[in-house]
């Protein structure tokens, strides 16, 4: 894993994300995530769809459970988006999380195993294994079109600006 000179504050104290920035614009690359049923899902499983990408920390933190909880809700108006939530909780800890919030419409995925998606998208978070927020939206020919890397972990992101992007994709 390469270190980049980049950095994410968690609680006013920075850390390292390794990997590289993602660009609008740029071909979003593609990744091998584990489902909650612990099957493989790839990016291009996807191919042709306009897909959301959300990363959070952990489902079972306050500001990660608002960001699933909200992009849950928009799941639901957006039939024809494919909405990841992205972790690295253990696919039984998403399960778990899935269930007891009534998570439908969108797909929780966990990059335990390698930490792949975290270093191709650059939101690993060298000193803790974690995923650092952001969003990454990407066209139905898998062009990145919307990236928010969030400077603090323990903030959201800014929702409206994702979803004014999103609507302007899918319109």
């Amino acid at each position: 894993m390469a270190e980049t000179k980049r950095t994410v504050m968690l609680k006013g104290k920075p850390l390292t994300l390794l990997g590289p920035e993602i660009k609008v614009g740029q071909k979003a690359p593609n990744f091998r995530l584990l489902a909650t049923d612990s099957t493989e899902v790839a990016l291009s499983q996807s191919e042709g769809k306009v897909r959301l990408l959300s990363v959070v920390h952990s489902l079972d933190t306050n500001v990660c459970d608002l960001q699933t909880q909200r992009f849950e809700e928009e799941a639901a108006r957006f039939k024809d988006v494919v909405i990841y939530a992205i972790s690295m909780d253990l696919p039984f800890a998403q399960a778990r999380y899935c269930g007891a919030h009534n998570i439908s419409n969108l797909i929780t995925l966990s990059d335990h195993r390698d930490a792949s998606f975290g270093t191709a998208y650059g939101v690993l978070i060298e000193e803790l294994r974690l995923l650092s927020r952001a969003i990454f939206i990407i066209d139905r020919d898998d062009t990145v079109r919307y990236v928010e890397y969030v400077p603090e972990v323990t903030q959201p992101p800014d929702y409206d600006k994702a979803i004014e992007t999103l609507k302007k994709i899918v319109d």
